[in-house]
């Protein structure tokens, strides 16, 4: 799978001496609050990696000032870095023109916030069209488009209405329609969740889901909510103080924390549907059993069985559990290792 986007080293640092801090940060390894202290500068993101691969949801989170929507912004060239590159689709943004980087953003990038900013004065219709509208497509077409765009967000029979007549959940509804009206490659979104009461965006986060499995955009969602990150996310970047801390899968993050910022962040979250076979079992050739008929009509589970069917199946049964793999087994999980893995611990090899 192909990369679509991408960061190199990339550094954002706001104040007037942002240039020549960058020089002293990197030489004396500064704190964010020393370079504040001593430089009158503020750092908004530190020397971030990443990629994300086509038609991947790539959640970036982190509290309040992390530097997760300065990050976004680079995306779509809103900020400049002070130093470092941004690739979509393999392209250098920097490298583009002002014709072409409006291009980009039109026909390429599509974004999200949190706050939807509608025309009051415009149909919903017209709100989603707008951006059809300025590349000066058709009537027809663009209202064609746009009625596209509201149906996938199930607002197929409110292109006549004005915003004003639609709740909150509706208007963000609308955002993303606008988004997906000039059918970008890539969407951006700034939390456009987070200001819905919990029952609203927990419906806006199925549709999305919903959507994402058809349309298969490549996503970068920016959220404060790692329950939201996991649930959306196929890969997760979790950022403090303008660094990326650790990325990984849902299970990586939760299984694998990378520090005790990380571990701080999951500790409260669930495994039940994050954690998986493969992370409990014992490969099957390392099992050390004292009976060696004690895996006879053990009852059986593939890899990716999560934690809530292991529980439900060892239930029942006085026997380890057989994971198997194309009709193989693979491995062997005990009901000590489930218990393990519900409170986030490891089994030791000696008393599996």
């Amino acid at each position: 799978m192909a990369d679509q986007v991408e960061c190199r080293g990339l550094w954002k640092i706001y104040g007037k001496r942002a240039t020549e801090s960058l020089a002293i940060i990197e030489q004396r390894g500064l704190t964010k609050d020393e370079v504040h202290q001593e430089l009158d500068c503020v750092i908004g993101v530190r020397d971030v990696s990443f990629t994300v691969n086509e038609g991947e949801i790539f959640c970036i989170m982190g509290l309040s000032g992390s530097g997760k929507s300065t990050l976004v912004r680079h995306i779509n060239r809103l900020i400049e870095p002070t130093a470092g590159q941004v690739l979509v689709n393999g392209e250098l943004i920097s490298s583009l023109n002002e014709k072409a980087m409006r291009q980009l953003r039109a026909e390429t990038i599509g974004m999200v916030f949190q706050h939807m900013a509608l025309w009051p004065h415009r149909t919903i219709r017209d709100n989603v069209s707008f951006g059809l509208e300025i590349r000066g497509v058709s009537e027809g077409e663009r209202h064609r488009a746009a009625g596209k765009a509201l149906e996938a967000v199930q607002l197929a029979d409110w292109g006549t209405h004005y915003p004003d007549e639609l709740s909150g959940g509706m208007q963000q509804r609308v955002g993303l329609a606008r988004a997906l009206a000039t059918d970008p490659d890539i969407l951006l979104m700034d939390e456009p969740f987070s200001a819905l009461d919990p029952l609203i965006r927990r419906q806006l986060q199925d549709q999305f889901l919903e959507l994402a499995s058809v349309m298969k955009k490549t996503t970068l969602f920016i959220t404060h909510d790692l329950d939201e990150a996991i649930r959306l996310g196929h890969r997760i970047a979790i950022m403090n103080e303008g660094i990326i801390v650790q990325i990984g899968t849902p299970e990586e993050i939760v299984t694998n924390p990378k520090d005790a910022y990380v571990a701080e962040f999951v500790k409260g979250i669930s495994r039940l549907q994050l954690v998986y076979a493969h992370s409990v079992m014992r490969p099957i050739d390392l099992y050390q059993s004292s009976n060696e008929e004690e895996l006879t009509d053990s009852p059986q589970v593939t890899l990716d069985a999560d934690l809530n069917h292991l529980i439900d199946t060892a239930i029942d049964t006085e026997k380890p559990l057989v994971v198997v793999e194309n009709g193989k087994p693979v491995g062997v999980i005990t009901k000590r290792a489930i218990l393990r893995a519900i409170q986030g611990k490891s089994v030791d090899s000696t008393s599996y």
